[in-house]
């Protein structure tokens, strides 16, 4: 299967601001690119890339003041298979993770483990553990929060959330993330492309998404508690511990958001045709 994706997305910036950005394709998925370029610039500006600790292609940027546009646009293969479902996935024992999970067994900015503990184990505590746990707590944060772009709120996390019951993709993420590691398991964020294959088609501007991984049986296995369901056609482009980790864009100094379209289509041409343009987001959406 073929997914045309891709981005454009404008600031206006008051002042020359240097910036950091997380928008190329993981390392991961690079081979399944078939045609396309990733991360351009409009003014060009020289970019400078590197990997971070969790192994995420960030680029480094100087961009000029006025209008800044950053974009990409390529076709990857993808096998078309539904995220994996192994109910036999057992935990593994703290004392038997591999050194570099526990990491994600900590707090982090946006996990707050610390204030969860407690109403994690009362809630799960009598769930089977392993795979049917990490089940249990998706269909729980997948209840307790309701969708929606204008709850998004860059400073909202776990705790907040599911006191309010409203958030975005980011929020479901975070607060599945902070109860599996309060019940020991290694849990990490993840962002990228989630089109709408396999499903009817969702009346609402496509979006970069977010989802989480869980640490079982000896591999990392995907969830993802705003939809609920396996889906057909992630690609990868960052991880970390939450979305402070793995946020798109960085920048040093103010700027205003002009533009901001992504694109994440099934194809049948492996060629970049021209694009139909997409609505863009709702006013006021914040980058993660």
């Amino acid at each position: 299967m073929l997914i045309r994706l891709g981005y454009e997305i404008a600031f206006r910036l008051p002042q020359p601001t240097s910036m950091l950005v997380t928008l190329n394709i993981h390392d991961s998925r690079r081979t399944d690119i078939v045609i396309g370029q990733e991360l351009r610039a409009l003014p060009g500006v020289p970019m400078r890339q590197y990997h971070d600790s969790f192994g995420n292609t960030c680029t480094r940027l100087h961009a000029p003041a006025g209008l800044f546009t950053l974009y990409a646009d390529a076709v990857v293969q993808d096998d078309g298979q539904p995220d994996p479902v192994a109910p036999g996935a057992r935990e593994v024992p703290v004392d038997q993770l591999p050194d570099d999970t526990l990491l994600f067994l900590l707090g982090s900015r946006y996990c707050e483990t610390d204030q969860l503990v407690s109403m994690a184990w009362d809630l799960f505590g009598a769930t089977p553990p392993g795979w049917a746990r990490v089940q249990a707590i998706c269909d729980y944060v997948h209840n307790a929060i309701q969708f929606g772009y204008q709850h998004a709120r860059a400073t909202k996390g776990a705790v907040e959330a599911l006191q309010e019951g409203r958030g975005v993709c980011r929020d479901f993420a975070h607060s599945a993330i902070a109860l599996c590691r309060c019940m020991n398991i290694p849990a990490r964020y993840c962002t990228g492309y989630l089109g709408d294959i396999g499903i009817p088609p969702v009346d609402a501007p496509m979006d970069f998404s977010a989802w989480f991984e869980a640490y079982l049986d000896g591999r990392w296995y995907t969830f993802d508690a705003r939809h609920n369901t396996p889906r057909i056609g992630r690609v990868l482009i960052a991880r970390g511990r939450d979305a402070a980790d793995a946020a798109i864009s960085n920048s040093f100094g103010f700027n205003t958001l002009e533009k901001f379209e992504v694109w994440t289509d099934e194809t049948d041409d492996p060629t970049l045709s021209p694009r139909v343009p997409v609505p863009p987001m709702p006013l006021g959406y914040a980058l993660t």
